[in-house]
């Protein structure tokens, strides 16, 4: 594949003596939005963790472009915990995965967090603290918090998940700008109307398997 960035070779995952993804073969390149689908528990989750390298695989490889940095947008973070967290300090965590030894942020840091915050539209939350915000408004801050860690792929657990139908209809519309510069993005999504499905791939997990379709494949499969 042109500009592949990820790919997934014979990846089996699991956890004791249960195996949740049997053998997955996957190619992502530059500009792909690939949406994950499948029932509760088929292992949308486990699937993307095993990609990221958070789960050992029992066999098979993920093989990572050099170079490639993967931003990440997980289910569930624990900033609601940290009452003080203002927009910008949750922001500019997101770069802590590529300061190395470096303790202290560079002005070049704020900048770069400053022109995220701009791109999606929430320069003015700033100095807000995090905790304080709608879900939508979260939203957005946790995505620039991904994007301060790459340029090239992003992943998404389902960033859908309690957004109203108007937030939600935003965030996608701000997904979709952002793979139109050449982003690619996985995203776990449960919205399976054709709206929803907003990507250029399908990647469908059933009973361990996990099989690729164009959208346009997968639309005329199953709906």
């Amino acid at each position: 594949m042109k500009n592949e960035l990820l790919k997934l070779e014979k990846l089996t995952l699991g956890f004791g003596d249960n195996v949740v993804i049997k053998s997955a073969d996957l190619k992502v390149g530059q500009g792909d939005f690939v949406c994950v689908v499948g029932a509760n528990g088929s292992g949308k989750s486990t699937l993307v963790k095993g990609a990221l390298g958070l789960i050992k695989p029992r066999s098979g490889k993920v093989v990572l472009r050099d170079g490639v940095r993967i931003g990440y947008l997980p289910q569930e973070t624990n900033f609601e915990m940290n009452f003080s967290a203002t927009v910008r300090e949750v922001v500019m965590s997101g770069l802590l995965g590529k300061m190395g030894r470096r303790i202290f942020y560079k002005p070049a840091d704020y900048e770069l967090m400053r022109e995220k915050l701009k791109l999606l539209g929430i320069m003015d939350l700033e100095s807000v603290v995090f905790s304080e915000l709608s879900g939508g408004q979260k939203q957005k801050v946790l995505l620039a918090r991904a994007l301060m860690a790459t340029a090239e792929l992003l992943v998404l657990d389902e960033p859908s998940n309690n957004l109203d139908y108007k937030s939600r209809r935003e965030f996608y519309e701000i997904l979709l700008g952002l793979n139109q510069t050449g982003l690619a993005i996985i995203m776990i999504t449960h919205d399976l109307d054709a709206e929803d499905l907003i990507g250029n791939k399908v990647v469908a997990i059933q009973d361990g398997r996990v099989k690729a379709f164009t959208t346009a494949e997968y639309m005329e499969k199953f709906k």
